[in-house]
């Protein structure tokens, strides 16, 4: 079983060489690394080729590797860029700030000989942040019910660090849909989820990293409709009829995703049109009352947030 390791590289300088390292450290030998700088300008670039480079390095002995740079295409495109020069059956997905347990794909292939009618392969992974660590999930071993799972749970059950696909699915399903900023990955996985069984492993082998500032974070922004998966789910769903555990899922990640779109002039109307479609008889209480609420009250509270968590990073940042 060969898997190949697609990172894609744009301005992670700071972060890259240990994701690399997690990927030189793996126990499981038969993989290939294809990082695809998706045009970097901050030297990115330079120290993977570096890390690549080294005489020392294990990956040389026992692995083939590539660095393919490409002009600026976003995060999709430099994905299905590494997807299509893969050579091995699976392929596994690590973010540049992202990194592994050392014997992260050796538990994983296992995971894949053990539940071989799985479209898509996930494990346990740590929401990683100084003072804030945990483990995001708490799911048995074995096939799971992706939408209630997800539902039902604090985290993403499939979240990209911690996901391996057989090539061919992928493939199947199109790749990474592009032009998306924000939540590519889980239309992917969602499509996926709908056409095959998911298999799931409770061990916590990759590290989720909060500790990137907020300006290099596609989730702090406000993005353009047609760039935010919240108002394209239709490149996974299509009219297709939705079990319910599908539709309480999608109507979850409305109520919680759209708060700020709502609460924006430049994109009020356009969130207000994909709320139209959430079941609200089957909401919280406390979510109906926030939508309820005048939008200058809610930027209020919001601001307020704001400034407690600035202030309260600060005493952190001057206590540990």
């Amino acid at each position: 079983m060969k898997f190949s390791v697609i990172i894609p590289l744009y301005n992670k300088a700071p972060y890259i060489r240990k994701a690399l390292e997690s990927v030189l450290a793996q126990t499981y030998a038969d993989y290939e690394l294809i990082i695809i700088d998706d045009g970097s300008t901050d030297g990115s670039a330079e120290i993977a080729e570096a890390i690549l480079q080294d005489p020392t390095s294990r990956l040389i002995a026992s692995s083939p590797h590539r660095l393919i740079r490409q002009a600026n295409s976003g995060v999709s495109a430099a994905r299905n860029n590494g997807v299509a020069q893969a050579s091995g059956d699976y392929l596994a997905f690590l973010d540049a700030d992202d990194w592994w347990e050392p014997d992260y794909l050796a538990r994983m292939a296992e995971l894949i000989a053990d539940y071989p009618q799985a479209g898509v392969y996930g494990c346990n992974y740590v929401y990683y942040k100084p003072g804030k660590t945990r483990v995001a999930l708490n799911i048995p071993t074995g096939y799971i019910n992706y939408p209630k799972a997800y539902y039902e749970g604090s985290a993403m059950p499939i979240w990209t660090g911690a996901t391996i696909m057989p090539k061919t699915v992928l493939e199947e399903m199109g790749g990474f849909p592009l032009g998306i900023k924000l939540g590519e990955d889980f239309l992917l996985w969602a499509k996926t989820a709908l056409h095959y069984k998911v298999a799931f492993l409770n061990e916590p082998l990759a590290y989720y990293n909060n500790d990137v500032p907020a300006n290099m974070r596609a989730t702090r922004n406000l993005h353009e409709p047609e760039h935010h998966m919240l108002f394209r789910l239709d490149l996974s769903f299509g009219d297709e009829k939705l079990s319910e555990d599908w539709q309480r899922l999608l109507d979850k990640l409305r109520v919680n995703g759209l708060l700020d779109y709502w609460m924006s002039e430049a994109y009020h109307d356009s969130a207000a049109e994909e709320l139209k479609k959430v079941d609200w008889t089957q909401q919280p209480t406390r979510v109906k009352q926030q939508y309820k609420t005048p939008i200058w009250l809610l930027k209020t509270k919001r601001w307020i947030m704001c400034v407690g968590s600035y202030w309260k990073e600060k005493y952190y940042q001057l206590t540990k």
